[in-house]
């Protein structure tokens, strides 16, 4: 445990409001979060690291319970999973949407209910399918015809399994082309507009052993904006009316998935969940009143709006290069431990951190020390005009899809997670060593 007992004073709000609630300025160029001075923790556990303010990842596990009291919220587990996050989840009453049997049964090792889980993906492996029966999770969403009579097998003609249809309401949301999943011709769900979803959910009410207690769909990611949300209602809602009619059939549970977009940079627009569960739940409402439904219970399924705010990447600067007008400032890590830049074209805003600089701000890029043009980790940053080697930056906004989405990389092996929370941090996940990579080599 590391304890701070330097006396820290408020930072200023409007250059940290992409950071974690807890962020203070602990003297001139140092900043701390949950207590505990970065450039301390950058010491102690080397670069890059990556930071958690646990109290932040409550709260917002509570700003979603407050806003949707009377839905069923999953956090998403592939934004970021560990073993703390798992007893975080489950301490704040949050279910969990696991991808995979990897994600499930560290869920499960961890304690968690196998009955508040979800399992998605639209390429189920057995292994997957197995081990969501085996350990008894909660509901499988069914997201291609050639599962149900797999899952159906599996099932046995004694057994049940309680499922959901991943829908595709044919609407366009997110913040990348790469990461809009609710529109026709992409590899999730099945297809309103051809019938493909329909048809799907006939086979699935000819499998008794098969309980179909809902619909769902997720529009993308990175979305800002109500409206796609309550379009989605709309159709979701239609097509609740239609199996109404054909099949008499009321569903209990209507997923509307996640993407709840966040800041990654001051100024940057946010999705405004106050605003989302008033008008979604309003829409609903006056939706299945026009269709005669009885309303169905909510779920959402927020990943990055919960890990994403609540994390920091620090790094240490390897070199400062300049080549025509640009100048290139180098560190310890990259594209291995966030890939989101050379995906997706991801923006942030690094700062200079453990010491106080009065020289002017430059922009910079910042990038990464792998072998690819295309790692850069921040492009047209603002940095102090004398960074130098040596010097420690502080990404925040990196608690989503950094770690989850490492690679091996050069084999420089994946970051620590350190978890900060009252003056206090301990060690979550440790640094992938040497010995961990040539302990999975067996070719000699």
């Amino acid at each position: 445990m590391t304890t701070v007992h330097e006396p820290a004073v408020p930072a200023a709000l409007a250059d940290l409001s992409v950071w974690p609630a807890s962020t203070t300025e602990s003297g001139p160029g140092h900043l701390a979060v949950g207590g505990v001075r970065l450039a301390e923790l950058a010491d102690r556990f080397g670069t890059p690291v990556y930071v958690l303010d646990e109290a932040e990842v409550r709260h917002r596990c509570r700003t979603y319970r407050d806003a949707f009291p009377d839905a069923e919220v999953l956090y998403a587990a592939k934004a970021f999973l560990c073993r703390a996050m798992v007893r975080w989840m489950d301490e704040e009453g949050l279910g969990l949407d696991v991808c995979s049997a990897g994600e499930l049964e560290l869920a499960v090792t961890a304690g968690f209910a196998p009955e508040r889980m979800v399992l998605h993906g639209n390429a189920k492996s057995p292994r997957d399918l197995e081990t969501a029966l085996r350990l008894g999770v909660g509901r499988v969403v069914i997201d291609s015809p050639s599962e149900i009579a797999r899952l159906a097998a599996a099932v046995g003609p004694s057994g049940s399994q309680k499922v959901m249809v991943r829908v595709v309401p044919g609407i366009s949301a997110g913040g990348h082309e790469k990461i809009r999943t609710g529109t026709d011709g992409q590899k999730f769900g099945l297809s309103i507009a051809d019938g493909y979803a329909q048809h799907a959910i006939a086979r699935i009410l000819d499998q008794p052993q098969l309980e179909l207690t809902g619909l769902h769909c997720h529009l993308g990611s990175q979305i800002t904006s109500v409206k796609p949300y309550l379009a989605a209602v709309r159709r979701m809602v239609g097509l609740m009316a239609r199996l109404h009619e054909q099949h008499g059939l009321v569903l209990p549970e209507l997923d509307l998935g996640g993407g709840h977009g966040i800041a990654y940079r001051p100024g940057e627009d946010a999705l405004d969940l106050t605003s989302l569960a008033r008008k979604v739940r309003a829409e609903l409402a006056d939706a299945c009143a026009s269709a005669g439904l009885p309303v169905p219970r909510l779920v959402i399924e927020p990943g990055r709006g919960i890990a994403g705010p609540a994390g920091i990447a620090l790094y240490r600067v390897l070199s400062v290069k300049h080549s025509g007008e640009t100048v290139f400032v180098a560190v310890d890590g990259g594209m291995s431990d966030n890939p989101r830049p050379a995906l997706y074209g991801v923006r942030y805003a690094p700062r200079l951190i453990g010491r106080h600089s009065t020289a002017a701000s430059a922009r910079v890029t910042v990038v990464g020390r792998h072998c690819e043009a295309g790692d850069i980790l921040a492009a047209d940053a603002e940095l102090p005009a004398d960074v130098r080697p040596g010097d420690l930056l502080a990404v925040p906004v990196a608690g989503a899809y950094h770690l989850s989405m490492a690679s091996g990389y050069n084999l420089v092996g994946r970051p620590p997670v350190v978890a900060v929370r009252d003056g206090l941090a301990r060690l979550l996940v440790r640094r992938e060593s040497m010995e961990d990579i040539r302990g999975r080599d067996v070719g000699l």
